[in-house]
Order: C-alpha cells, then structure tokens, then sequence
C-alpha cells in the first residue's frame, strides 16, 4: 500500500445551519501544509440530500463515515459539531485524537442546553440572530448572523458565508451525550476570545476538560477569519499522530 494511505485523515465536522462548504479556506491551508482532510455534510445540511436529523443521527452519519474510510482519523469539530464528534468518538475505534474549534466539548450524558443552563448566563449576538421554526427547527436572520459568526471576518467572506446558511433541528441541543471520548482521547480546544455565538467564558470552562488549550483572538468562525493559525493547531494534532 502507498504510505500516503497510511496517513491519518483529517475529518471536520461543521457547527449548526453550516455545511462542509465553511471548512474551504482551512482546507487550502491544510492541503499546502501536505496534511489530507475530508469535510463533511451532516444529514439536511449544504448539499446533502438526507433528512435532517438530531445529535445522534449527525454522529451516527459521522461515525459510519469515518468506519467506511477506514483510516485512523483526527475528529474536528465546530461549535455544535463538538457535540457530534465527540459522540461519534464513541461509535466508532478509528478516532486518534479530536479537536474543538469554539466547540461544545460535552462530558457524557450531558447537554448543550444543559451545560448552558448550568453556567454562568453571558450574553452573545448569535440570541437576537436565531428564528425559531414552526416544524422544529430554527434558522438565522441574515443580517444579525454576521456580528454573530463572523464579526471579524471580511465583509465579502461574511456575506457569502450567511447566504449559506441553512436551518438546524433544535432537539439537537438538548440531547446528552453518551461517549466519553474526552476522558480517553487526547484533545485540542481552541478558544476565540471575541466569539459573539459561544461566550469565551464558557469555552475557558469547557477547554479544561481537554488535554491542550489554543487561544486565538478572532470570532466564531476561525477557519475563515484565521484559516492559518487554525491550520496550524491542526496540524499540531495530527502530527502527533505520525
């Protein structure tokens, strides 16, 4: 077999109303970095024909990916899509390491809306931004996602990025986890300290449950604004790995 198919992979798993189109500019840094990675639809998401689903759903798709694959993978995962890494670590022995990127880095059986509830309230513009759906499901004002997602990124980059944007199922933040890949998984947590979706705070609190702690001083969408520095702490994931 060829050594480049010896390679881990790197898996990214976008955040809610995303879609595998978010990770491009991250994407070309990882490629001149020579690290090979695979983006990800979640089910009812970017161009994936599938019916929305909810946390287990999303990482049971996620799971079946990697297993299908069949290469020992480094897990990111973006906002939301921390939650169903981090679940889909459990369904599946190929996952080497995971990384969160302003991410829901969840213990078992707990909750997004439940870590939520039990910390201290911090307010973020991505509140004012969310429409809830009369069949279960929310979506963004496009006008408020941008100070929300990506306040620090271009203009142009901001306005292609929310007329992207499509609707998430709400069940998906109330349900708990039930791996408990944290505890067994060596783990990156990159923290953005002008996040106006995930409160800093917050992320400080769930980055202690990881093994390595990044800060970088951007918005929510770091493999937009900061594609580079975000590659790099990829890459410091995967290269342990080799």
């Amino acid at each position: 077999m060829d050594d480049h198919l010896e390679l881990p992979l790197v898996i990214l798993v976008h955040g809610a109303w995303h879609g595998a189109w978010s990770w491009a500019p991250l994407q070309a840094k990882l490629d001149e970095r020579g690290i090979p990675s695979l983006a990800l639809d979640l089910p009812g998401h970017g161009v994936s024909t599938l019916a929305h689903t909810d946390l287990y759903g999303d990482a049971r798709h996620v799971a079946d990916v990697v297993d299908r694959l069949g290469r020992p993978v480094v897990l990111v995962g973006h906002s939301y899509g921390g939650a169903v890494v981090t679940e889909a670590a459990g369904l599946t022995d190929r996952v080497r390491a995971l990384v969160h990127l302003a991410a829901f880095a969840l213990a078992r059986d707990e909750s997004i809306m439940g870590l939520l509830g039990a910390l201290p309230r911090q307010a973020v513009a991505l509140s004012g931004a969310m429409q809830m759906q009369t069949d279960g499901t929310s979506t963004l004002d496009a006008a408020l996602a941008t100070p929300a997602l990506y306040n620090t990124c271009s203009p142009a980059v901001a306005r292609a990025a929310s007329a992207r944007l499509d609707p998430q199922t709400m069940i998906s933040f109330s349900q708990p986890v039930t791996s408990d890949a944290l505890e067994r998984l060596p783990s990156t947590y990159v923290v953005c300290t002008l996040d106006e979706a995930v409160a800093p705070l917050h992320q400080r609190h769930m980055a202690e449950r990881c093994t390595a702690t990044i800060t970088l001083e951007t918005d929510h969408s770091p493999f937009a604004s900061m594609p580079d520095a975000t590659a790099d702490v990829i890459a410091g994931a995967w290269d342990r790995l080799l």
